[in-house]
């Protein structure tokens, strides 16, 4: 990247836990701030709370900032050396210039200014990261980056990620469908991050610092809510070795902060989203022979995020959001009513989902009991289903349905969460009958679907959240709580129908371009949804370990499964006219139910798809 204002050539590349930065001077007098206040989202409430830097010696300094925002306690330690001795020019925190006698500093927003010989035109600085302190950092740095050689770590980070691309072969001679193919598989592997230092400690939920051992490892950045739906089945196939260890790793954070995370950033629970969504993984770990250790742990953990408690003890603000007032009302009255809290509907279906993988838990645990009781709560989304108007609504205290309702309406502290009537009725993927009855029937759900594509494109509303995007009629794919949707064609008997709106939405909604995606990344589920869907397959209901046969754009490709085995995948006639799936064969024998089974995938062979009109 060249920085014209300076006239400096800035180039940065990685190890997993160190950065290694090189800057060009065009006419030497080599000059760095090293801003300490720094951060992302301002507007959103990101600020720095505290800041160090110390001077180690003529090459070295350490130091950590840390800020409080959607991570409500984030302090991140650092270890730097410098290819090139250096000198400190200033020091300023917040508007103030501090002495420079000395060779620590503290502050809020420390602005550090170094400068280096006149006639360099060239420095190097290597930069340990730790999430523990500044020991960590300088253990990491040595660890991963004992040279100068900055072209080795650039060669040694494409050899990594043509590894882990590799990991699906695709063959086309369609260059922008590659493109396209390949920057989102790309993003599904941008999280979770690593979050442990190389001799094995981290900071844990409980914000003391642990040790790993075991093989064990920490990680952060689950965004669980999003990444259920199409990127955990995904990662099934490729990882499932990772997939144990991310469903042991939330167990722990469990453990260590007393309540099961919804979206775990850098040992801070944030508490936001809907429900409990770690259960799905678990559900869906388990019922494909990923999961590992006691279930019953699982379980225990799964059963007291149910429970509402008034008063978290986590130290975040957020925290609260954990285990909300919601829970109480599903306990108490089988539905939330919307006269007492927001968000009502959206938290009951999603729910009802959760305690299905929760009765699906129990029963691969064996107790029957449990198992009973969390099927019947999975059927409480009937509570919000009003046969006369078809969509989800909400219910008032007294059992009546909330005056005044537009299934257009979308407001952000409304009955839905980042979504309207229309965008979150089809949220059943456990029950797609049971939610047909509810509608009067199976061809009166059809009929429902069919309209939501065709409605007006609108959205009404106060506060409109902007997360709805991508609209179809009123399917939203810019937005998770749609995803499913087209698949739901697939179990009522036809699937032609929901192969022509995939066909669509990757076509339109998925370029190579900058703009070329819709909505939110999610930690990449939007592009998991895309990868999953080229392939010709998707999980409707995780937790039931089955893919539907969707719309494959491929040409041809090869899945590299674990045990050395690997999945071919070919589509015979393929092509922009031939968006239907006439037959289906895995190792020759053909499918005939439109999904086949996550084990079978998983022995490997060849999956052929026979395209047609």
């Amino acid at each position: 990247m060249q920085l014209d204002n300076f006239g400096v050539q800035a180039e940065l590349t990685t190890t997993p836990r160190t950065g290694m930065h090189r800057y060009t001077f065009e006419e030497g007098n080599a000059r760095m701030m090293w801003h300490l206040g720094h951060v992302l989202q301002p507007n959103w409430g990101h600020r720095p709370v505290s800041a160090s830097l110390e001077m180690v010696d003529a090459y070295t300094i350490r130091g950590q900032q840390t800020t409080s925002g959607w991570a409500y306690d984030h302090p991140v330690y650092f270890y730097a050396r410098f290819s090139e001795p250096l000198d400190l020019l200033s020091v300023m925190d917040e508007g103030r210039v501090l002495p420079t006698n000395v060779t620590q500093f503290e502050g809020k927003s420390l602005k550090v200014f170094l400068s280096f010989a006149d006639t360099l035109r060239q420095i190097q600085v290597k930069v340990g990261i730790s999430g523990v302190d500044t020991l960590g950092a300088r253990l990491n740095l040595e660890a991963e980056l004992p040279h100068w050689n900055f072209e080795q770590v650039q060669n040694d980070n494409r050899a990594s990620w043509e590894q882990e691309l590799g990991r699906i072969q695709v063959q086309s001679n369609d260059t922008a469908f590659l493109t396209t193919f390949y920057t989102a598989f790309y993003h599904c592997l941008m999280a979770p991050v690593l979050y442990q230092d190389v001799d094995g400690r981290y900071r844990g939920m409980d914000k003391q610092i642990h040790q790993a051992t075991g093989g064990y490892v920490n990680y952060s950045v689950f965004s669980l809510w999003d990444t259920f739906r199409a990127w955990s089945p995904l990662m099934s196939l490729l990882y499932p070795e990772h997939c144990n260890n991310w469903a042991h790793n939330l167990l722990v954070k469990t453990q260590e902060g007393g309540y099961l995370p919804k979206w775990p950033l850098m040992a801070n629970y944030t508490g936001t989203m809907v429900g409990y969504p770690a259960v799905s993984l678990w559900a869906d770990y388990q019922a494909k022979g990923i999961l590992q250790g006691e279930l019953g742990a699982y379980l225990d953990a799964a059963l007291e995020a149910t429970v509402y408690e008034p008063s978290p003890s986590a130290i975040e603000p957020r925290a609260k959001e954990l285990r909300p007032p919601h829970l109480a009302y599903i306990d108490a009255m089988g539905y939330i009513p919307a006269d007492s809290l927001s968000h009502s509907v959206s938290y009951g279906v999603e729910c009802a989902y959760y305690d299905w993988c929760i009765s699906q838990l129990a029963q691969a645990v064996g107790y029957d009991s449990i198992a009973t009781r969390f099927k019947e709560r999975a059927g409480y989304y009937r509570y919000y289903m009003n046969p006369a108007t078809g969509f989800m609504q909400g219910r008032l205290s007294n059992g009546d349905w909330k005056p005044h309702f537009s299934p257009f309406y979308a407001d952000f502290y409304g009955d839905f969460v980042e979504g309207n009537a229309w965008q979150w009725s089809w949220f059943v993927p456990h029950d797609v009958m049971g939610l047909a009855n509810t509608m009067g029937g199976k061809d009166a759900l059809l009929r429902q679907l069919d309209t939501l594509f065709r409605a007006p494109a609108y959205l009404e509303g106060e506060e409109i959240p902007g997360d709805i995007s991508g609209l179809i009629g009123q399917y939203a794919h810019g937005n998770e709580p749609s995803h499913h949707v087209a698949y739901l064609y697939h179990a009522l008997g036809q699937p032609e129908k929901g192969r022509t709106l995939l066909d669509s939405i990757m076509r339109t909604f998925y370029t190579p371009q900058p703009d070329g995606i819709i909505g939110n990344e999610d930690c990449g589920q939007m592009s998991a949804w895309y990868v999953l869907n080229a392939l010709g397959l998707y999980q409707l209901c995780p937790g039931d370990p089955a893919f539907w046969i969707g719309r494959p754009i491929v040409e041809r490709a090869l899945l590299q499964l674990p045990g050395e085995k690997s999945l071919a995948i070919v589509c015979e006639g393929q092509s922009i006219t031939h968006s239907q799936v006439l037959k289906t064969l895995l190792n020759g024998q053909e499918i005939k139910l439109e999904k086949v089974g996550y084990q079978d995938l998983m022995q490997g062979g060849e999956l052929r798809f026979l395209m047609g009109k």
